[in-house]
C-alpha cells in the first residue's frame, strides 16, 4: 500500500490529548488543556436555544448559513473591531466567519502562502502553527523569545526576514506565555513588514483576556498595517464556549476573498443558531468585556502563589488562559516532559511541557498551566502540589501546610 501523507502520518498526537487522557486514568485535576470548566454567559447560551426555535427566521434558520457567515454576525465582528480597536471592516466584504479559530488560521495560511514561502514564527507557539505551515509547503523561520520578560530580540527578528517571506504570525496574548506585546514590539515587526512587502496572520483570541495593567494592540490598527493584517478573532475564547468553535478573520477585501475559497474548500459555513447567539454576545455592554480580564488575572494571582508555595518559579503572565513556571528546583535536572507526566502520575495535577511549544532545542524546565478553572479546583490543585513536594522533599513540611 502506499503510504498516506507523511507530514500527517508523522505528527503523532497532540500533547494535549495525551497529557488530559494521562490525567484522566490517574484522577488528575487537568491543568493542561486550556478550557474553561463553567460555561459563559447565560444569555449569550439562552440566545443559542432561542435561534433554534425561532419561527421567525422561517425554514432556514437551521440550515446552511452563507459561506461567510450570517449577515448579523458579520456586521457585529465590524462592529466589536470599531468599537475596541479603532479598526473600520466592511461586514460584507471584510470579514469571514470560520468553524473556530484554528480553521481561520487554516484558512488564512492557505489563502497567502505558496510551496516555498517562508514564514516567520515566534516561539514558544501554538502547537498548530507548525504543522500547517509545513502542510502547505511554506518553509519557517522560528525566532525564540527569551524567558523570564518572553523578550523580543530585534535583531533575531530581523534575521528571520529575507526575499521569500510572505508572512509573519503574531499570536498576541500569547499562548503559552502570557505575554501581550508592546507597542513599541509592533512597531518593529510592522516596519518590517512593510520593508518586506510581508503580510500578517494575527491570531488575537485572547483579545479581551488582558490583566490590569497591561493594555492589548492590535498590529491591523497601526498605521499601514490595515493592508497587510489578517486579524483573528474567537467567541470560544471571549464567552468561554470552547465547544462552539465560532472564529472570525477581519481582512482587507481583496485578501478576504480568498480566505473565504478556502473555507468554501474546508467546511463552508458553521452552525447558524451559534452565530446568532455569538452576533448577540459581541453586543454586550462593556462591563462584561471589561471584566474578563481582572476576573482571570485573579485567577491568575491564586494559582501563582500556590505554585510558588509547592517550590515553583513563576513567570508571570499579561494576559489569557495560562502560567509558565519554572520547575528547576523540582524537576532535579528532569526533562520537562518526563517532569509532567510524574506530575500528573504521582502529584495529580496535569500540567503541558513548554518544549511542546517549541521545534527542538533543549527541554528545559518550563511548564505551562492552565488557570481559567473554578477557584475550587485552583485551590485543591494547588494542596496537592503542596502535599507531593514536601513529600518528596522538595519544600520543608511547615511551608507545606500554610
Amino acid at each position: 500500500m502506499k503510504a498516506p501523507n507523511r507530514l500527517l502520518a508523522g505528527q503523532g498526537t497532540t500533547i494535549f490529548t495525551v497529557m488530559s487522557a494521562l490525567a484522566e486514568r490517574h484522577g488528575a485535576i487537568n491543568l493542561g488543556q486550556g478550557f474553561p470548566d463553567t460555561d459563559g454567559p447565560g444569555a449569550v447560551v439562552a440566545a443559542a436555544a432561542a435561534a433554534l426555535g425561532d419561527t421567525a427566521l422561517g425554514e432556514t434558520r437551521n440550515q446552511y448559513a452563507p459561506m461567510t457567515g450570517l449577515p448579523v454576525l458579520r456586521e457585529a465582528v465590524a462592529a466589536a473591531n470599531r468599537r475596541f480597536w479603532g479598526i473600520t471592516v466592511d461586514p460584507a466584504t471584510e470579514v469571514v466567519v470560520t468553524s473556530g479559530a484554528t480553521e481561520a488560521l487554516a484558512a488564512s495560511m492557505m489563502a497567502l502562502l505558496d510551496p516555498a514561502d517562508e514564514v516567520v514564527l515566534l516561539e514558544p507557539l501554538y502547537d498548530t502553527y507548525l504543522p500547517m505551515v509545513r502542510l502547505l509547503g511554506a518553509v519557517p523561520r522560528l525566532v525564540r523569545l527569551t524567558p523570564p520578560d518572553w523578550r523580543l530580540d530585534p535583531a533575531a527578528l530581523a534575521a528571520a526576514f529575507g526575499p521569500r517571506t510572505k508572512l509573519l504570525l503574531l499570536n498576541t496574548p500569547m499562548n503559552p506565555t502570557g505575554k501581550v506585546f508592546t507597542a513599541e514590539e509592533l512597531a518593529t515587526i510592522a516596519d518590517l513588514l512593510h520593508r518586506h512587502d510581508a503580510y500578517a496572520v494575527c491570531d488575537e483570541v485572547y483579545e479581551h483576556l488582558v490583566f490590569p495593567g497591561a493594555r492589548h494592540l492590535a498590529l491591523m490598527g497601526l498605521p499601514g498595517m490595515r493592508e497587510r493584517c489578517l486579524r483573528i478573532g474567537s467567541a470560544g475564547k471571549t464567552f468561554s464556549l470552547t465547544g462552539w468553535k465560532i472564529g472570525y478573520v477581519s481582512a482587507p477585501a481583496p485578501l478576504a476573498a480568498v480566505v473565504a475559497r478556502a473555507h468554501q474548500n474546508l467546511v463552508f459555513a458553521s452552525a447558524p443558531h451559534l452565530q446568532r447567539a455569538v452576533a448577540f454576545g459581541l453586543g454586550l455592554e462593556d462591563g462584561y468585556f471589561a471584566a474578563l480580564g481582572a476576573t482571570l488575572a485573579a485567577k491568575c494571582a491564586r494559582l501563582s502563589r500556590g505554585l510558588e508555595a509547592a517550590g515553583f518559579s513563576v513567570l508571570a503572565p499579561r494576559g489569557g488562559y495560562f502560567v509558565v513556571a519554572d520547575a528547576a528546583r523540582l524537576a532535579g535536572g528532569e526533562g520537562d516532559a518526563a517532569f509532567c507526566r510524574r506530575l500528573t502520575e504521582e502529584a495529580g495535577v496535569a500540567a503541558i511541557p513548554v518544549s511542546a511549544f517549541q521545534d527542538g532545542g533543549p527541554a528545559g524546565s518550563l511548564v505551562r498551566f492552565a488557570f481559567c478553572k473554578r477557584d475550587a479546583v485552583l485551590d485543591e490543585a494547588c494542596a496537592r502540589l503542596r502535599r507531593h513536594f514536601a513529600r518528596a522533599g522538595g519544600i520543608d513540611a511547615a511551608r507545606a501546610s500554610a
